[in-house]
């Protein structure tokens, strides 16, 4: 994802999409269409509505969705985008329920394997100083890489941006894959990306208690990845049966505690902090030794 990549908003209209829509395209990103099959034709301060994402594709060459249509229609919305062959499909949407989140992720598993989807109730993505695509403040990222960012929380991707800018260290991108029980995009997704993409050198990656995404990530770190991770998990203080506020970070039968999940990604040779500020300073030594 780079400064031509060209990207249709689906839900363009709406006061969400409008807003961030136009604040993307401000940052650099090519906003080249935008959807609501009841106002085709018109136009978004400039920005051409049509009234599918396969017009919109046809006419602009767009090939990247991002989605900001309210949850009901949050799984025809990705079909509709992977029937057009998009990419990439960026559903910033909240509260899709989990049900149609396994049918949408399995039907584009089974007839569209080349469609990345990426949420639902994630920030997005951004390549900084290139491209922003979703909820993410480009102004707290500072470009140039080396590293790369993967957060299952949306705020503590914001946070891992701004301690890295802190520090003086540039981002190559920033993925924010959201809290959700179904996830379209995973840890081990974007730690296989990262460890493929030659301008990213590091990694620093934010979990949180619940689940087993973070044990998974720590299998892969330990059996594939060459290039070194920083790694903070939410939820170390969270009282024994609670949960975060996302719907996927559940802790149950003494699985997916934070300790559990620290210990995983030390053992796979991860280097942990205790908080956002230390996993950004463990970065800096990180970096020092690229």
């Amino acid at each position: 994802m780079d400064e031509n990549t060209r990207v249709v908003y689906q839900g363009l209209t709406g006061s969400q999409g409008r807003y961030y829509g136009l604040l993307n395209r401000d940052y650099g990103t090519q906003v080249v269409a935008g959807t609501n099959p009841r106002k085709a034709g018109t136009d978004v301060d400039g920005v051409p509505v049509f009234a599918t994402v396969a017009e919109a594709a046809a006419a602009t060459g767009a090939t990247v969705s991002c989605v900001f249509i309210p949850a009901p229609g949050v799984p025809a919305a990705v079909l509709e985008a992977a029937e057009a062959q998009m990419e990439l499909v960026v559903v910033i949407t909240e509260g899709v329920p989990a049900h149609d989140e396994a049918f949408v992720f399995n039907k584009l598993q089974r007839d569209h394997p080349d469609v990345r989807l990426l949420g639902p109730n994630c920030p997005g993505i951004i390549s900084p100083g290139r491209c922003n695509i979703g909820i993410t403040a480009g102004h707290i990222a500072l470009p140039g890489g080396p590293v790369g960012i993967v957060s299952r929380s949306g705020t503590l991707t914001y946070q891992a941006l701004y301690e890295l800018k802190q520090q003086n260290i540039g981002v190559t991108t920033c993925v924010g894959i959201g809290g959700d029980p179904v996830p379209g995009t995973s840890f081990i997704d974007c730690l296989a990306a990262f460890e493929a993409d030659p301008e990213t050198r590091a990694v620093m990656m934010i979990g949180e208690i619940g689940g087993s995404a973070e044990e998974e990530a720590a299998e892969f770190i330990a059996e594939h990845m060459t290039k070194p991770v920083a790694a903070y998990i939410a939820g170390v203080t969270a009282p024994p049966g609670k949960k975060m506020g996302h719907a996927g970070a559940i802790v149950s039968g003494g699985k997916g505690t934070a300790a559990a999940k620290m210990e995983a990604l030390t053992q796979a040779g991860a280097r942990v902090g205790q908080n956002p500020t230390e996993a950004g300073e463990l970065m800096v030594d990180i970096v020092a030794g690229l």
